[in-house]
């Protein structure tokens, strides 16, 4: 019954700019922390961002810190992850992820429902 569902990815050359979205369906609180992961062939999958239900926290990981920006629109049941100057590395596959929220802060934390992934390729 919850769907996430990306959409946003495609090829895109260094340096470029990217926005990738999370739709949600089926969620039956609002209070749900997101997170965006990727995973890329022969490597494991990493947490690039993470933001809290209320949209006062984030987190990101070092590589993508600076460049990346995650954020979210309750009204719209969508969470979105802004990509600037991208680079060869970012290239994988981007799930986003959602968990019912806890009384703190713990963004690596198990995620209950996933999304399908888009597919994000930097060129050099």
């Amino acid at each position: 019954q919850v769907q996430l569902v990306e959409s946003g990815g495609g090829l895109v050359q260094a340096g470029g700019s990217l926005r990738l979205s999370c739709v949600a369906s089926g969620l039956t609180s609002s209070r749900y922390d997101m997170g965006w992961f990727r995973q890329a062939p022969g490597k494991e999958r990493r947490l690039v961002a993470a933001i809290r239900w209320s949209g006062g926290r984030t987190y990101y990981a070092d590589s993508v810190k600076g460049r990346f920006t995650i954020s979210r629109d309750d009204a719209k049941n969508t969470v979105y992850l802004q990509m600037n100057s991208v680079e060869p590395e970012d290239t994988a596959v981007y799930c986003c992820a959602a968990k019912l929220s806890s009384s703190g802060w713990y963004p690596f934390n198990s995620y209950d429902y996933w999304g399908q992934g888009t597919q994000v390729t930097v060129s050099s």
